[in-house]
Order: C-alpha cells, then sequence, then structure tokens
C-alpha cells in the first residue's frame, strides 16, 4: 500500500489522483511505501518493469510495450580508455520507443486507465510526448502533447506517428509545462507530464531495482539532469531496496548537465538547497534544456544525501563523447545523455574518482532521436570526404612540381591507395580547371604542373599557416 507524502510538511494524501503539490504548503508530493508490510516479499519473473509491480503504487490495468528489463553493457573499452576497472552503462535505448520514459508511459496511462480517463496531456520536450503517444495509441486514449519550439525532430515524428494531437506552446520546455497544466485543469485530462505526476519517480525507480540485480550497488551512478527527476528517482529506488533488506550500501550520485544550462550544477557547487534559474539557457542537448527544474531540490537533496558531485560539460565534449561511445562500445546515445560519459571522463581527469570504482553510466535514450545530431554528422563527413579530394589532388600537384610524369608512376607514388581509373579521374579534373596538362612523350602520356597549378598550391600553403 502505498500513499501520497509532502516531502515539506509530511501531510499524508490518498495515493489517487496522482498530484504534485501539497495543498497546506505548496511541497513537492512523493509515494511513500509501507516498508514494513513489504519486507520480505518476493518478486519472480524475468527481469522487466513490471516484476517490480507491488513495488510501485497500485494499478489494475498493466498496459506493456514490453519496457523495462534493459541491458547493463559492460563498457570494456570504454573503461581501458578511461583508465577505470568497471564501468557499465545502462542502455535504456533499448525500450520500446527507445528511451528511459517509457517506464513512465506504461504506469501513467496503467493509470489514466484505472481513472476512467479517455485524454491524457504530457509537456515534452521530446521524450516523454513519444513514449505517451505510443502507449495512449497501443490503449486508445488521445494524446494531446504540448512541445516547445525547440524539439529533437527525431522525437517529433514519433509523436506523429503514434497519432498524437500537438499543441506548440513556449520557447523551451519550461513554457509547455505551463500550458499543461492550465489546459488539465480546463478539460479533466489525465496530466502526465513528468514534472507534475508523482508517478514518474515511482516509474524511474525501477532502473535502480534492476542495476541491483544485474551488479549489485555500484561506487558511483551517473546520471545527467534536466528537470531533475531522473537522478531523484535512481536514488530513491536504492533506498528502498536498502530500507527492504535488499542491499546494504548505496552509490555516489553524479549529476550532470551542459555548461549553457547548469542550474542544478551551479547550485550545487554553491551549496544551495534550490536551484539557480538560468534566465538564457543554451545547449543543443535538447533533453536536458530546462530553465528552472522542478524536481531541483529533490535532485540536489539526491547529490547530498549520497555524498556526490555535480559536473558541467561543454556541448562539444557532448558530441564528442557521443562518437566516443558508438566507437568503442557500439551504443548510440542521444546527447543528453552522452555527457554522463563526458562528466566521467573529467571526472578521472581531475582525480575525483579511483580507478578501481565501479561506475555506472545512464543512457537515457538513442541518439537516433536527435536528428540535429545526425545531421551534424552527415555534415561532417561530407567534409571528410570533400577533405580527402583536395587532399588526393594536392598529393598529385605536389608529386608533378617536382617532375613531369605519367598516370602508372602516379598511382605508385600514391601508395597505391585507390585505383588508377581514380588517378586518372583527378588528372582529368585537374586538367579541366587548368592545373596540370598532358603531353606525349615516349609513347605515354605524361602530365606537367601549370602555373596556375602552382599557384593553387601556393594559395594551399598560405591557407594551411592560417589554421
Amino acid at each position: 500500500m502505498t500513499i501520497l507524502r509532502c516531502t515539506q510538511c509530511s501531510a499524508t494524501l490518498k495515493p489517487y489522483p496522482p498530484r504534485y503539490k501539497c495543498e497546506k504548503c505548496g511541497g513537492l508530493l512523493e509515494y511513500a511505501l509501507d516498508f514494513e508490510q513489504l519486507r520480505g516479499i518476493k518478486l519472480d519473473g524475468a527481469l522487466s518493469f513490471w516484476k517490480y509491480k507491488r513495488l510501485l503504487p497500485e494499478v489494475k490495468n498493466t498496459v506493456t510495450l514490453g519496457e523495462g528489463g534493459t541491458p547493463l553493457h559492460k563498457a570494456t573499452r570504454l573503461s581501458k580508455k578511461l583508465g577505470l576497472s568497471a564501468v557499465y552503462l545502462k542502455d535504456e535505448t533499448r525500450n520500446p520507443t527507445n528511451s528511459f520514459r517509457d517506464r513512465c508511459a506504461a504506469l501513467m496511462v496503467s493509470n489514466a486507465l484505472d481513472l476512467k480517463h479517455n485524454s491524457m496531456v504530457c509537456a515534452s520536450n521530446g521524450n516523454l510526448g513519444a513514449s505517451s503517444a505510443a502507449y495512449c495509441a497501443k490503449s486508445g486514449l488521445t494524446c494531446h502533447i504540448i512541445v516547445p519550439k525547440l524539439v529533437d525532430m527525431g522525437k517529433l515524428a514519433q509523436m506523429l506517428i503514434y497519432d498524437a494531437i500537438l499543441d506548440e506552446y513556449g520557447e523551451i520546455v519550461d513554457d509547455s509545462i505551463e500550458r499543461a497544466e492550465s489546459l488539465a485543469a480546463e478539460t479533466g485530462w489525465y496530466q502526465a507530464t513528468a514534472e507534475l505526476n508523482p508517478l514518474v519517480i515511482e516509474a524511474q525507480k525501477t532502473v535502480a531495482y534492476e542495476v541491483a540485480e544485474q551488479f549489485g550497488v555500484p561506487d558511483w551512478f551517473v546520471v545527467s539532469m534536466g528537470s531533475g527527476g531522473i537522478i531523484y528517482s535512481i536514488w530513491k529506488g536504492f533506498k528502498e531496496l536498502q530500507m527492504l533488506g535488499r542491499i546494504e550500501t548505496l552509490p555516489k550520485m553524479v549529476g550532470v548537465q551542459a555548461h549553457g544550462c547548469a542550474p542544478i550544477v551551479n547550485a550545487h557547487l554553491k551549496s544551495k538547497s534550490k536551484p539557480t534559474v538560468v534566465h538564457k539557457p543554451s545547449t543543443h542537448a535538447l533533453g536536458i534544456l530546462v530553465r528552472n527544474p522542478f524536481n531541483g531540490i529533490w535532485a540536489l537533496k539526491a547529490l547530498t544525501e549520497s555524498k556526490g558531485i555535480a559536473v558541467s560539460v561543454s556541448d562539444s565534449e557532448i558530441f564528442t563523447a557521443e562518437q566516443k561511445i558508438a566507437r568503442l562500445e557500439g551504443i548510440f546515445a542521444e546527447p543528453a545523455s552522452s555527457a554522463t560519459i563526458a562528466a566521467l571522463e573529467k571526472m578521472v581527469a581531475q582525480g575525483t574518482i579511483n580507478k578501481k570504482d565501479s561506475v555506472v553510466c545512464l543512457i537515457t535514450a538513442s541518439g537516433l532521436k536527435a536528428t540535429d545530431v545526425l545531421q551534424a554528422l552527415t555534415k561532417k563527413r561530407k567534409t571528410a570526404v570533400v577533405g580527402l579530394e583536395l587532399s588526393t589532388k594536392e598529393k598529385i600537384l605536389r608529386i608533378l612540381s617536382r617532375k613531369d610524369t605519367y598516370g602508372y608512376d602516379l598511382w605508385k607514388k600514391l601508395g597505391k591507395t585507390m585505383t588508377r581509373a581514380a588517378v586518372y579521374q583527378h588528372l582529368n579534373e585537374l586538367s579541366e580547371r587548368g592545373l596540370v596538362i598532358a603531353y606525349k612523350r615516349e609513347r605515354r602520356k605524361y602530365f606537367k604542373i601549370t602555373k596556375r597549378g602552382k599557384r593553387a598550391l601556393q594559395a594551399i600553403d598560405e591557407l594551411k599557416m592560417l589554421l
């Protein structure tokens, strides 16, 4: 049996309908378990979200698409690269819509059906909107999603294909949350916004339950922070396991944000109990672009209680980490969750972490959802291809600047790294641009650099001096 309890004045309320704010003092509400009643409880079956149904607020309907039970990968190559003995990646990209928010949608849609709702509303900058839309489609509920102007297109595509009704409101998700709250009050729609429904914390704590079964308790648990709910959820999950006598120790929590949007990190570094509002937040990791984190107080509580740390990283560090995870471990993570690896690198460099410590990094969602990153990588690839072509043509010009020669000899001098046909293609293009000319000698077709070709080489040399 669970109740809703105010974290500020300890007032208790009936569990349903879900509410996030105490009417007496305005404090945040959260669900509380009866640990005495649950001690010794058996949790049988394969690893999955609903395996922990008895540790969640009671629901009669069970809506599922196969969420939870996600892999915990031992990141051997990444560990070696960082000089650590044990780094693990909790891979939430393996959920039905490729993010950790599927856990939340499963529980909230189940609850919405219990409470006889036909429609739900959700403010989201991506993952929760996609998850809510999918689970509503599965259950026949109408899904209204309030999205900000800044939202990853891949996530938007998921919402649309699942037939959600979209309404754009505000620049970032903070604005959309206000709209979702007023809409639910006006229409009576089920409130499925993460910051406004405490069932989200309950759903997300199952990540900690699973890690405890898959590995045990790590020394460090690294989580990216937007509104601050997920880091608190995981901390709460481990604390509940300890209260139930299932684990003895607790991890140190590490909260990560982007340099341009770090209200929780800044508050923790200044030992404040509330997040510092960022008036002009900025980061390309849209999943953690939150100006005023609703659950920031809880996030700071998790950091303080666990004796953990808060770290901010730059966007460039985030994108470098994203590529590193993909290349070393075969996991394509969205920027928001790649920030955990960037933070871990920083911790190693600063000597914060012992090389023998065990670490779990939460990979919240797939990089396939963040198409702006894909576009950037595609652009980089095209630039690299163009650069390779220029490099080959430059090499040909340099060889010819020293001595006239013929195609086969050029092919050998270039190291036979391409076909002879490709070499002649480059020569033809250089000839069309007036950079080389051809002539016959000893029954061979020789090539010679022109004055224009020499000027081109000189221009390349000058450009390199500026770079």
